[in-house]
C-alpha cells in the first residue's frame, strides 16, 4: 500500500519475516505500523508493544492456517494503533511512532499469539526498531542496500528513499503484556545477545522480504552500531508479566539488566489494576515492604537505578486506551476484578488515556533534537518531566495515589 498522508505525517505498514537466529530455522512474520514526519527527519522513535491480542481479528486463526496455503497475511488485519493513538505526543518533537504485531508460535498447524513472560516479543520490537532505522519504510529493504553500495546514485536519489531517521535514538513503550515486553527491548543488543543464549531465545536476528524467493539482510550483530536501535528510556503502562517453565521464562533477567542502565524509566500502574497487581507473575508494583515485584525488580533498594513508579487513582486496566476494545475490557469487569469495589474506573479513550498521551509528550521533550537524554541520574530525578509527573494532578485529567512521605512519585 501506498502511505496515507494526514498533514505532516504519513502512516504506512511493513510486512516482514524474521528469523530470530542465524543458526536456527525459527521465524515469525511481523507487521509494523508506523507513524513519521513527512519531512523524513524524525529525531527519533517511540516503539510501542500492544497488550494481549489487541486488534486481532477473532477470525485470526482460520485465517492463518488458510492463509500458508494461500500465500496471504492476515496479520494486516491487526491495528494496534487504533487503540494506542498517542500520535499527538510525538508530533512536537518531531518524533515518529511504530507498533510491531506477530505470530510467535509459527507454524501452520497451531499458530499462536504470546500471551506474556516470553522474551521473542521484546527482541522482535527492537529488531523491528533497527529495521526502521536502518532501512526505513519499506518491505524490500534490499533495494535501500544496493543504493547504498553507490554513494553518487544514493546521494542524488536521498529525498526518494525510505529512510526517516535522523538518529537511532528509541523510547521503548507498552502496555500490558507489552509493557513487560518493552523491558526486553529497552536492554538493547548486546543485553539481547547474551540473555537469549542463557534463556534458549538466543538473537541475531536475519530480516527478510515476504516474496516467494526471498532477499536476506545480514545478521543483526554485522550491523554498524548506528543502524541499531539504542534504547534511550523505557514506558511501562501497567506491565504484566506471566513465568510459565519452557513457555514463559519471564523478563526478570532483562529487569536485573534495566536496574543499572543509565536511561529514564517510568511505570505507571491503575490503583485498581488487577491485571498488573495481581494476576501478574510478580505483580508490576506492591505496596508491602520486602514483596518482589516488577518494580523492586527495576529498582533495588539502595542501588542506583533510574526507574520510578506512579499510581493512577481509580486507574484501571484498560483505560489507557484510546478506543474500547471487548477483550481488554474483560480484565476490568467486576467478576474480574475484586479491587476498587463500586467505584467507577476509567473507561478507554476517556481521562487515562488523555493523561497517557500527555506523559508521553512531556517524556519525548527529555530529549533534546535527536539527542539522547542529556544529564546523569540525579539530572534525570530533578528533571522537568519527574516535576509535572511528582503532583497530584500532572495534567488536570487524574489523579496520583501518594506513596509513604507524601511524594507522587516511588524511586529509590
Amino acid at each position: 500500500m501506498k502511505a496515507i498522508r494526514i498533514n505532516n505525517y504519513c502512516f504506512d505498514r511493513i510486512h516482514l519475516w524474521i528469523q530470530y537466529d542465524w543458526k536456527i530455522p525459527q521465524f515469525t512474520e511481523v507487521v509494523i505500523e508506523i507513524f513519521y514526519p513527512e519531512n523524513r527527519q524524525a529525531n527519533g522513535l517511540l516503539m510501542f508493544n500492544h497488550g494481549f491480542l489487541i486488534g486481532n481479528d477473532l477470525l485470526f486463526y482460520p485465517k492463518k492456517i488458510i492463509g500458508a496455503l494461500l500465500n496471504d497475511n492476515p496479520l494486516f488485519g491487526i491495528n494496534p494503533s487504533a487503540f494506542y493513538n498517542y500520535s499527538e505526543a510525538i508530533v512536537g518533537q518531531n518524533w515518529a511512532m511504530a507498533f510491531v504485531s506477530s505470530s510467535n508460535t509459527q507454524n501452520v498447524i497451531v499458530p499462536g499469539i504470546d500471551i506474556g513472560g516470553n522474551p521473542r516479543v521484546g527482541q522482535e520490537a527492537y529488531a523491528a526498531a533497527s529495521y526502521l532505522i536502518k532501512y526505513g519504510v519499506t518491505d524490500f529493504f534490499y533495494r535501500e542496500e544496493t543504493r547504498g553500495r553507490n554513494s553518487a546514485f544514493y546521494d542524488n536519489a536521498l529525498s526518494s528513499t525510505a529512510k526517516f531517521m535522523r538518529s537511532n535514538n528509541v523510547i521503548f513503550a507498552g502496555h500490558s503484556v507489552g509493557g513487560a515486553h518493552a523491558q526486553v527491548a529497552a536492554c538493547g543488543f548486546d543485553a539481547l545477545h547474551e540473555l537469549g543464549k542463557k534463556s534458549s531465545r538466543p538473537f541475531n536476528p536475519v530480516m527478510y522480504d515476504r516474496e516467494f524467493l526471498p532477499a536476506y539482510s545480514e545478521r543483526l550483530s554485522e550491523w554498524n552500531p548506528a543502524e541499531r536501535a539504542n534504547p534511550v528510556g523505557l514506558v511501562q503502562l501497567s506491565p504484566v508479566d506471566q513465568k510459565a517453565p519452557l513457555f514463559s521464562p519471564g523478563m526478570q533477567p532483562y529487569r536485573e539488566v534495566l536496574a543499572e542502565s543509565p536511561m529514564p524509566i517510568v511505570m505507571i500502574v491503575g490503583e485498581c489494576d488487577c491485571a498488573c497487581l495481581d494476576d501478574s507473575k510478580p505483580p508490576a508494583w506492591s505496596p508491602t515492604p520486602g514483596d518482589t515485584s516488577q518494580f523492586t525488580q527495576l529498582a533495588p533498594a539502595a542501588s542506583n537505578s533510574w526507574a520510578v513508579a506512579a499510581r493512577v487513582a481509580k486507574g484501571s486496566h484498560c483505560g489507557y486506551l484510546t478506543d474500547n476494545n471487548e477483550l481488554c475490557t474483560m480484565a476490568d469487569k467486576p467478576s474480574q476484578c475484586k479491587r476498587c469495589p463500586g467505584v467507577d474506573t476509567y473507561k478507554p479513550n476517556a481521562a487515562e488515556s488523555a493523561f497517557t498521551a500527555d506523559l508521553f509528550k512531556e517524556f519525548i521533550a527529555l530529549y533534546p533534537g535527536a539527542d539522547g537524554f542529556v544529564g546523569d541520574r540525579n539530572a534525570w530525578m530533578n528533571s522537568t518531566f519527574m516535576t509535572w509527573l511528582n503532583r497530584e494532578s500532572p495534567n488536570g485529567t487524574v489523579k496520583l495515589v501518594p506513596f509513604n512521605g507524601g511524594q507522587y512519585v516511588d524511586r529509590v
